[in-house]
């Protein structure tokens, strides 16, 4: 059971996961409500969930529509059920409490659109819809979703998993020791007890940490960063804590982290238009696009692509794609590989024609090359997994530096492997040479190995084994295996290092 969890959380992206998460909270309450365990209205909490997804909805359209952007319908659904946990529900008859959630819906959607830079929100779209009524209208927030002990156990798991998914333990762990640590400094001797209980029990202080606190766009992308982020956000959310007289609620200390976000990753979106297609192997294709601006980027690391999809399934419009062309380029490659039942991002990918138009941001990910070009190193790649390590050479090759890297590279067959002129190039200009396994003969030259990427293989092609560090980027399955294997070879784990991304393509 536990393993076709684990397999259900993998395949799904990060903006489903947090949809499932809220919808699963939502649900558990009006059942709650039902049943008469807590004092929340069920019916108005179903008027208050049409009420605002509407509302949100339409001004996404609006807004979107006006600036000519790309509307994501899967934020606007998490955006409103953020709201709909946060704010008090309001029954059909409340009309002062119907117009705050109409005006809270709008004014979050339009954040989105109006306070950006480089195409890119500036602050957390549903902390910004709150903060305004609190701040001026004396309306603030409730979070009331926190104060119910029994959707505790919704909370818990389904924000660790999703904790899980972005890897952003470090982030979490930094907000939860600075706000522990600050509450409990600032209280009274002897209350100590009694305000760990307040904050862990009857505050925000978990849903705020796995789902406000995680959001991508407004959260730092480098790790030192979002350790400084998450410790700021916790200190100023800890109730004793007021500068000039003012107490900071969860949701503006939000909001003031987000402008550290600016300072340190002041990137945006960039938008990319398609000047060709090129098949690099066999259901494999390179879609070449200019950006409108030159995208600094470090050889290895991912964007977050962005379309228009009709009808989205179950992983979204978005998705994370590696860099697959070097920081010197001015072209801009991702490379796809496509299978016979694709995804309907991917059915609309493949409809791209030369002119079209693609939104990328999020620029992140440390699988990049280390400073220090004498460390010895084997890349490790799975299919469509070539691509960091297609950046990476090419950029070797671009500066005419050559490293100590081995290659080995896993397909199934020989018609599979991709960016075989690039590792021919690396071969023949830096030194760096690529071993292929495939596990079909069918076409194999002599010098291939037929199969996995196993022991035997490792041990024959780098026998200086144990003084390298491994890269390995591929399919999750082949990553694990290869990992697990290494790890049985006795490599240390902090000389592995795996391609990460919060989503799947």
């Amino acid at each position: 059971m536990l393993a076709q969890i684990d397999r259900f959380i993998d395949r799904i992206t990060m903006y489903r996961l947090v949809l499932y998460y809220l919808l699963a909270l939502l649900g558990g309450a009006v059942l709650l409500g039902m049943a008469k365990v807590m004092a929340v209205d069920p019916t108005a909490l179903v008027f208050s969930a049409v009420l605002i997804t509407g509302a949100c909805w339409v001004a996404n359209q609006v807004f979107a529509r006006v600036f000519g952007a790309i509307p994501n319908i899967e934020s606007v659904f998490i955006t409103a059920l953020i709201l709909m946990l946060i704010l008090d529900p309001a029954s059909a008859t409340d009309l002062k409490g119907v117009a705050l959630l109409g005006f809270v819906s709008i004014w979050a959607m339009a954040s989105k659109f109006m306070l950006t830079l480089r195409r890119r929100h500036i602050f957390n779209p549903a902390a910004l819809g709150v903060a305004l009524p609190g701040l001026l209208l004396d309306q603030p927030a409730t979070w009331w979703v926190s104060g119910i002990v029994w959707l505790l156990p919704i909370v818990l798991i389904g924000g660790l998993l999703l904790v899980r998914k972005l890897r952003r333990f470090d982030l979490v762990g930094a907000f939860a020791a600075a706000n522990i640590l600050t509450t409990l400094v600032t209280a009274a001797p002897g209350e100590y007890l009694n305000q760990l209980q307040l904050t862990l029990l009857h505050s925000p202080f978990f849903f705020f940490a796995f789902i406000m606190l995680t959001e991508p766009l407004t959260a730092p992308q480098q790790r030192l960063w979002r350790a400084v982020y998450g410790a700021l956000v916790g200190f100023l959310a800890s109730p004793a804590i007021a500068i000039g007289g003012y107490y900071f609620t969860p949701e503006v200390a939000l909001l003031v982290g987000n402008l550290l976000t600016l300072a340190v990753s002041p990137a945006g979106r960039v938008m990319l238009t398609l000047e060709r297609i090129e098949k690099a192997a066999d259901g494999v294709f390179d879609f070449v696009f200019r950006p409108d601006r030159r995208l600094a980027f470090t050889p290895g690391q991912y964007l977050e692509w962005t379309m228009p999809v009709p009808h989205p399934d179950d992983r979204g419009n978005r998705r994370y794609f590696t860099i697959a062309s070097a920081p010197a380029a001015e072209e801009v490659r991702l490379g796809v590989k496509f299978y016979p039942r694709a995804s309907a991002f991917k059915r609309e990918l493949s409809e791209l024609r030369v002119g079209d138009t693609i939104a990328a941001s999020q620029l992140a990910g440390s699988f990049t090359l280390p400073k220090d070009p004498e460390r010895k190193l084997v890349f490790i790649a799975g299919g469509i997994g070539m691509t960091p390590f297609r950046s990476m050479l090419e950029e070797l090759i671009a500066d005419g530096e050559p490293r100590p890297i081995i290659v080995l590279y896993g397909n199934g067959r020989v018609a599979d492997i991709a960016y075989a002129e690039v590792l021919e190039q690396a071969q023949s200009q830096l030194g760096i040479p690529t071993y292929h396994a495939v596990m079909d003969p069918k076409g194999a030259s002599r010098d291939m190995t037929i199969g996995f990427i196993d022991e035997k293989m490792i041990r024959a092609k780098v026998p200086d084994f144990t003084e390298r560090t491994f890269y390995i980027s591929g399919p999750q399955v082949m990553v694990a295996a290869e990992r697990k294997l290494l790890r049985r070879m006795g490599v240390p784990p902090w000389r592995i290092k795996t391609d990460f991304f919060p989503g799947l393509a």
